[in-house]
């Protein structure tokens, strides 16, 4: 099945973790802290990270925004605490999902798969390999992107998400579209993840450069390009 590495100072959430995914058929390669956390997850390159935030040397932020650097793979944040402001800041550093202890094993191995699922679609699943929107120009086969010809810096979250706008630009996508689509079905509810990602692409897009992400108040996104942004 999956290579998932487990972070968390929690021994007996450590072996808990290990048995149930082991028994569905997941490999579990475990770390007490985050410094070992990064180190496994340049060692071993895991399909999957699932990572605890209380950690007693690195805060999970942290370890999440160090590994971000240089890998894509999917975080899972497991946290104690349930504030919209920290599932914020972990998705601000590049988490992929974010589940409040405790939880159910059911759900947290319901969420790797839809995770792994996600990181692995083939983009030639979705049609053309490449979109174009105005400036913007989108390689799907590669997770490339640029606007005005000016590379984007984009995780493949990112990228998944832009792509689906550009596949509806100048269309209102709703919420609940664009979670189902870019994180799966069962994330409709999950606001705080596209409100997170929708803030950070902003940043990398910036202004001025014929390409926005407006905001259908209460409704959803729509991206706008240069023709339609001197329309309105």
């Amino acid at each position: 099945m999956a290579r998932v590495l487990v972070v968390d100072d929690d021994a007996a959430l450590l072996r808990a973790l290990r048995v149930s995914l082991g028994a569905k058929g997941h490999q579990v390669v475990t770390a007490a802290n985050g410094e070992q956390g990064i180190s496994q997850a340049a060692l071993v390159s895991p399909d999957v990270i699932v990572l605890d935030l209380g950690l007693p040397d690195l805060d999970g932020l942290e370890v999440c925004r160090r590994i971000r650097q240089w890998d894509d793979v999917p975080v899972i944040v497991l946290s104690a605490i349930g504030s919209e402001d920290r599932k914020v800041a972990a998705l601000d550093q590049g988490a992929d999902d974010y589940i409040t202890k405790p939880f159910g094993m059911a759900e947290l191995e319901a969420r790797i798969r839809t995770a792994i699922r996600h990181y692995g679609s083939s983009p030639e699943s979705s049609g053309a390999t490449t979109l174009v929107a105005g400036l913007l120009e989108l390689d799907l086969m590669h997770y490339e992107a640029r606007l005005g010809g000016t590379p984007l810096e984009l995780t493949a979250k990112e990228l998944e998400l832009l792509s689906f706008l550009a596949r509806h630009a100048g269309k209102v996508c709703t919420h609940q579209m664009i979670l189902a689509a870019v994180w799966g079905r069962g994330y409709s509810t999950e606001a705080q993840y596209l409100h997170a990602y929708v803030h950070r692409l902003r940043q990398k897009i910036g202004t001025g450069k014929g390409v926005s992400i407006r905001t259908a108040p209460g409704i959803g996104y729509v991206l706008a390009v240069e023709s339609m942004l001197g329309a309105s």
